[in-house]
């Protein structure tokens, strides 16, 4: 196996995919992809945002073989900014997994950290008394 690196490369399908990839050295016809993600930029008055997903989404797969006749380009990334997002990205999906699965029709609980604060009926109260004292 060779060494490992952080990767962009766009492919004949015309996806842009950002990974750590490591070049099989026996057979220099395949890469190896580990937690291939997607990731795409957004301007706003704001400020830039980078929206990450995976990038086979329903897969529970982290490695991915495919063909270097199916890359047009590819190239190392050194930039540290999107290294460190690719790997956040990595290590919460890793820690949500067992949150979120939820084996009673996928539905999954609100909890504190979602923004949770109270119950819907002490909500309309105090909204309700809020309104009352106006």
């Amino acid at each position: 196996m060779g060494e490992d690196f952080y990767c962009i490369l766009k492919l004949i399908s015309g996806e842009e995919i950002f990974s750590l990839v490591c070049a099989d050295n026996e057979e220099e016809e395949i890469l190896i992809l580990q937690n291939p993600v997607v990731m795409k930029s957004f301007n706003n008055g704001r400020g830039i945002f980078i929206k990450v997903k995976p990038w086979v989404e329903l897969s529970d797969d982290d490695f991915f073989i495919i063909k270097l006749s199916s890359v047009i380009t590819m190239t190392e990334s050194k930039e540290q900014k999107l290294i460190d997002i690719y790997n956040n990205y990595i290590n919460d999906s890793e820690d949500d997994s067992a949150e979120i699965y939820n084996p009673d029709g996928g539905k999954v609980g609100v909890s504190k950290e979602m923004g949770y604060i109270s119950s819907v009926e002490e909500s309309r109260r105090n909204l309700e008394n809020l309104f009352k004292d106006l």
